[in-house]
């Protein structure tokens, strides 16, 4: 007589099979907390790139945004990362002295500040999003091109709708 195979062990993605309750507050806070660890341990990967050069997490945004929209405004800057002026000011001050961004006038208005990697900064972003992309494809792999479209969904359910044409204006880049 044969086994009853173990489904649970035969396939790593079954255990996380979303109960049919998935909106009740154990779901709601396993969701939660595999969001804060996986952002947590991702991020991680490029902490040690990132305290070599002697920058942090918000110049790493800052130079991911500028590499997917190269001559973005600062104010389009500032509103993608929702940070205060100040902050972003200091963040691009450092980011221009290390020369890995530099700035240019606008075309239409002079008073426009376009922000563009140098070729230092190109280099030293791809190698940030490499460690990223090496994790975040062992963890797309595992999981499988359907549960990775309702991953995403997921994600874009947290961002209001109002604030999804930015979104939308990273993803016309590729």
């Amino acid at each position: 007589m044969a086994k009853p195979v173990n489904m649970a062990a035969a396939s790593p993605t079954a255990s996380n099979a979303a109960s049919p309750l998935f909106l009740r507050e154990p779901e709601l806070r396993r969701g939660l907390e595999l969001l804060y660890f996986g952002n947590s341990h991702i991020t991680r990967s490029i902490d040690k790139g990132l305290a070599e050069q002697g920058l942090g997490r918000a110049h790493h945004r800052a130079l991911y945004f500028i590499a997917r929209r190269p001559d973005m405004t600062v104010s389009e800057l500032l509103s993608l990362l929702a940070i205060t002026k100040q902050s972003l000011g200091r963040v691009l001050n450092e980011l221009a002295e290390r020369n890995l961004v530099e700035t240019r006038p606008g075309d239409r208005d002079r008073r426009q500040r376009l922000l563009r990697l140098t070729p230092a900064g190109t280099a030293l972003e791809n190698e940030l999003f490499n460690a990223l992309r090496e994790k975040l494809s062992a963890a797309y792999a595992r999981a499988g091109q359907a549960a990775v479209g309702g991953f995403w969904a997921v994600l874009e359910g947290l961002i209001p709708e109002d604030e999804r044409a930015r979104l939308r204006g990273l993803q016309d880049n590729d």
